[in-house]
């Protein structure tokens, strides 16, 4: 667990990262990347579920005072994450596969943390 008063906005979103990983592990996908970063943008988190190459974008949040963590991924970020995994794809000579867009909520509130899977985000 994190330390939310003592930690800086880029440990919380590094330990919302880490939480994800580990549920997608747990949940029988296998991570590919983390933090895919090109000209284009970055993916937060690339996996594979049987034959799907799945984008995860994660926003984690210590409060819901400015909306849910899912409104923070406008159509800006959308469109450099489309263009980041065409990219991905094309390096990694993967573009004839099944994709998806995901995001992973993570909730921190005092000592719990909790997850939110939305999948097919675009």
């Amino acid at each position: 667990m994190i330390d939310i008063e003592k930690s800086s906005l880029k440990d919380i979103g590094n330990y919302g990262e880490d939480v994800a990983v580990n549920f997608l592990e747990k949940s029988n996908y296998t991570i590919i990347s983390r933090n895919f970063l090109c000209k284009q943008g970055e993916i937060d988190i690339i996996a594979k579920k049987e034959e799907e190459i799945i984008f995860f974008e994660v926003k984690t949040r210590t409060s819901k005072m400015f909306g849910k963590p899912r409104e923070a991924i406008t159509f800006y970020k959308k469109n450099h994450m489309w263009k980041s995994a065409k990219y991905f794809l094309y390096i990694n000579n993967l573009m004839n596969r099944y994709i998806r867009f995901d995001v992973i909520e993570i909730f921190i509130n005092k000592n719990k943390t909790y997850i939110n899977h939305i999948k097919n985000i675009m």
